[in-house]
């Protein structure tokens, strides 16, 4: 089976991005990124990637006149590198419906929560786990899905759980939750790389 080509969205730090790095230069991964592409100029990720021989691009949403037009540019230069898989690792703009579109059944997404729950618009970065601590659940996790054209709405791939002690904190609880991030986005981008992803209706299907 050929090398798929991914491409990485990220708006932030990039520990997911490494994660994924690391998994296809010890060859878990049957595939290459292509390109990782940052709307955020001083994303530590972009570092992370051009320190791995990785090319990278910042993409400034102020130079469009509307989100439709940034998003173009975007699938432009996927196009342009012949992107297979689109991985969103920590990217916090929504994607248009020409990108979902031009993209269906290939961009995935980690989020910090159990989907259903603590998810859609404004769910993101530690707002979810201050959510989570708030509401009192005794169990959260992270959950990989495919992407469509709601906010955390997408078939889900795989999903993982952490428990939640008393003592936690914001800061304790995104640790843990970022360390099964890494785990099942890896696998979930494994998965797809070696064709064993299927969707039936809204539910993905692993062989």
């Amino acid at each position: 089976m050929s090398s798929v080509k991914i491409g990485v969205l990220i708006s932030g730090g990039g520990t997911n991005l490494q994660s994924i790095i690391d998994n296809v230069k010890l060859g878990n991964i049957n595939g290459e990124i292509g390109i990782v592409i940052s709307n955020k100029k001083d994303a530590y990720g972009l570092n992370r990637a051009k320190m791995a021989g990785i090319e990278t691009l910042y993409i400034d949403r102020k130079n469009f006149s509307n989100d439709e037009e940034f998003n173009m540019e975007i699938i432009k230069e996927l196009k342009k590198r012949n992107i297979d898989l689109v991985v969103l690792a920590g990217y916090l703009k929504v994607l248009s419906k020409d990108f979902i579109c031009e993209f269906r059944g290939r961009v995935m997404n980690i989020h910090p929560s159990l989907i259903p729950s603590f998810c859609g618009k404004g769910c993101f970065g530690e707002r979810v786990h201050q959510m989570v601590l708030e509401y009192g659940v005794k169990v959260t996790g992270a959950t990989v899905h495919f992407v469509d054209e709601g906010t955390d709405t997408g078939p889900i791939i795989l999903q993982k759980t952490v428990f939640i002690d008393q003592n936690d904190t914001v800061s304790t609880l995104k640790e843990k939750v970022l360390c099964i991030e890494h785990e099942i986005l890896v696998e979930a981008v494994k998965l797809y790389c070696e064709g064993k992803l299927s969707l039936q209706g809204r539910k993905v299907i692993i062989d």
